[in-house]
């Protein structure tokens, strides 16, 4: 062999051994990703092997990994995964740099305050939607849809889907289309209920859904945009339907809108923690 050739064959193999470690990477977060996914109730081994579409050692082995970094924890007496201490001590860590919550909190108090329903501030994360706060309010029947930290697929959940259908076409059907397996986890929800969720909320300018599992409970979304037009977070609320009749679902549309248009005009003008995060 010649020392061109030698130089060569060195050059794919670093360019393989590169191409491995960042697979592997992917891999990992992909696993990390449907676990947060499923931090409620937790994961098994063979769903997660199903999700990312690997071979269940292959996936057993990233997890023995990522469990001794602390990103991922499994409980002994179910053998499920959830995420790890070490997971939280860096959402901890790179809080401050993403202020979002904080630049909302007076929004979710008012409207809170306004309404007596139980408000939650959604954030998009890929192909998901992450609740990152709710504010409860003072009506006595609750309707905690959400607790913070879910992790749901995009179009589940009124936030969600405010989102969702204020994206473009094209966009919203890949994102749809690639989520279709995880959606009939949701109430039994198929790929075509929430298009027409999509197209009801696109004619109506904001989310309205009933909740699969939780009879008689409504909630309204409305997406918020950065500054170049691009949604990536949403408020919404929750009450008893009931208390959702015609009149009073367009008074709560309408604060949502005000309010949302409030936070997109702050956040244009100092919110610089949050430009990164109209994530795709």
């Amino acid at each position: 062999m010649t020392a061109r050739n030698t130089h060569h064959g060195r050059s794919r193999a670093a360019a393989q051994a590169a191409l491995g470690g960042t697979q592997s990477i992917e891999r990992s977060l992909a696993l990390l990703r449907e676990i947060a996914a499923h931090n409620r109730a937790g994961a098994r081994l063979l769903d997660l092997a199903a999700a990312v579409d690997l071979r269940r050692p292959t996936v057993h082995r990233i997890l023995k990994c990522l469990v001794r970094e602390r990103l991922v924890m499994q409980e002994a007496d179910n053998h499920r995964y959830f995420l790890g201490p070490m997971a939280f001590e860096l959402g901890l860590t790179a809080a401050p740099r993403f202020h979002l919550r904080e630049i909302c909190q007076p929004a979710l108090v008012r409207i809170a305050e306004k309404t007596g329903d139980t408000v939650f501030l959604t954030q998009r994360s890929g192909l998901d939607a992450v609740c990152l706060e709710r504010h409860e309010g003072t009506f006595p029947i609750k309707t905690f849809t959400l607790e913070v930290g879910m992790r749901r697929p995009l179009g589940i959940g009124a936030g969600s889907l405010a989102m969702l259908s204020a994206l473009p076409e094209e966009e919203i059907g890949r994102i749809v289309a690639t989520n279709a397996p995880r959606i009939a986890e949701h109430g039994g929800l198929s790929v075509a209920a929430v298009m027409a969720q999509v197209r009801r909320a696109q004619k109506l300018g904001y989310a309205m859904r009933d909740v699969p599992g939780l009879a008689g409970v409504r909630t309204l979304g409305y997406a918020i945009r950065n500054s170049s037009g691009v949604p990536f977070a949403a408020l919404s609320l929750s009450a008893i339907s009931t208390r959702m009749n015609e009149k009073r679902v367009q008074e709560l549309a309408a604060l949502l809108k005000s309010e949302a248009r409030l936070l997109e005009k702050q956040l244009s003008s100092g919110g610089e923690g949050t430009r990164g995060n109209a994530s795709r």
